[in-house]
């Protein structure tokens, strides 16, 4: 009988290697999304000639976006090579740093590039550029998008979050918010007076989308001289958004946690300045709750909303989100989503989805895949430097400036 047992298990063990083969590649091709197919990102806009004239000049629009075949239909993979590579073959563009004094005493800066030629319109075109949560010009994301815009003619101005840049102490005990604007408008300002011939093109990035579109939906002359607005991946509602962060699918729960982790750390290394200076709102009991927290919503309740005095977290979350000025826009604005994106829940979209419904001048792209702030391009394995973002949004861009220019030359006659 011993033989028959020895004989029986190599035969169970084959079975079981089978079964965990068999069970791991079921894993793989569910986890990387493999069956899933390849399509056009779904457009939602009005009727109008500048939206027709934007799809016949924005081919990557209404072709389909095709990532890495192996990993690029997996969000996760996309959102954490983002996270963790930025981008693959960072170019390093050359810009100058400018520092900008706030009324309050802070120190607002942004790093200003040249562009690399001319622009295919033939005027002066600056981008001004808002990054995501905690980032700066430094970023390897914001580093691809400024190289690839200054060779298509565009200046680029690159805001660098209050706070943010690792090497700059703060001069008055205030960073950056969720929708704090102040600078933002500071180095727009810059621009608009150091370019008095420059038209402007807004762009923003996650946590940037919101700043931008707050910007231009405050005041009415916040518009002036800006051709278009391009926001990607953005949230729009941070209250509704807050509530879907402590949520497991899509793992946002973690997300969160790492996302609170690095948030921690920032506003941590300015622990001395925001105890230090008598304006300050933040006492050593917040930073002890702040050390303790795991979850945005917590930095956002102990150290974020104090920062503007507001009673309340749902007060903050209220005031700070771009959904009460958006619909102020008048100017074209391409919002951009991804369906497999992480971090903004399913039904965060029904914001763009509704305005680009409404409005004449939005237009909402969602894609299939992309991951947050991913849109990987590239054939098995290997990404691409550029993105399929960064190719739209110059596209894009491109087509409004010939469209501007068009529209001109026509009242001209």
């Amino acid at each position: 009988s011993n033989a028959r047992i020895e004989f029986k298990l190599p035969a169970m063990f084959d079975g079981m290697k089978l079964a965990a083969v068999a069970t791991i590649l079921y894993i793989i091709v569910r986890c990387l999304n493999l069956k899933s197919p390849t399509a056009p990102p779904e457009i939602i806009y009005q009727d109008t000639p500048l939206s027709h004239y934007l799809l016949k000049s924005c081919p990557m629009l209404t072709k389909e976006y095709i990532p890495p075949l192996l990993w690029g239909k997996s969000g996760h993979l996309q959102t954490v090579l983002y996270g963790k590579m930025g981008r693959v073959n960072t170019p390093t563009p050359c810009g100058v740093r400018k520092f900008l004094p706030m009324q309050d005493g802070a120190t607002a800066t942004f790093d200003l590039f040249e562009a690399l030629g001319d622009h295919s319109a033939g005027d002066d075109i600056t981008m001004v550029i808002c990054p995501g949560i905690g980032n700066h010009s430094e970023k390897n994301y914001i580093r691809t998008f400024v190289d690839y815009s200054q060779r298509q003619g565009y200046r680029c101005a690159v805001l660098n979050h209050l706070g943010a840049l690792p090497n700059m102490e703060l001069t008055s005990p205030r960073m950056f918010t969720y929708g704090c604007t102040w600078e933002f408008a500071a180095m727009v300002g810059y621009v608009k007076r150091a370019h008095p011939q420059t038209l402007l093109v807004v762009v923003g990035f996650s946590l940037g989308g919101n700043v931008v579109c707050k910007f231009l939906g405050e005041n009415r002359l916040n518009q002036e001289r800006v051709l278009c607005c391009i926001s990607v991946c953005q949230g729009y509602s941070a209250l509704r958004a807050q509530e879907t962060f402590l949520q497991w699918d899509q793992c946002r729960r973690l997300y969160n946690f790492v996302l609170a982790d690095n948030m921690k750390k920032i506003i941590l290394s300015h622990r001395d300045s925001l105890l230090g200076m008598s304006s300050s709102n933040i006492s050593d009991a917040d930073l002890n709750r702040l050390s303790a927290a795991t979850s945005l919503m917590q930095i956002d309740d102990s150290i974020m909303r104090k920062f503007h005095g507001y009673n309340s977290l749902r007060e903050y979350y209220e005031k700070e989100s771009c959904v009460h000025y958006i619909h102020k826009v008048t100017v074209p604005l391409l919002l951009v989503n991804s369906s497999d994106d992480p971090l903004v829940h399913q039904s965060l979209l029904a914001v763009p989805r509704t305005l680009a419904e409404k409005m004449p001048n939005v237009v909402f792209a969602l894609t299939q895949h992309g991951g947050h702030m991913g849109f990987f391009e590239g054939a098995v394995l290997f990404p691409q430097p550029l993105t399929w973002m960064d190719k739209v949004i110059i596209e894009y861009s491109d087509a409004v400036c010939h469209w501007e220019k068009k529209r001109l030359y026509e009242c001209d006659l």
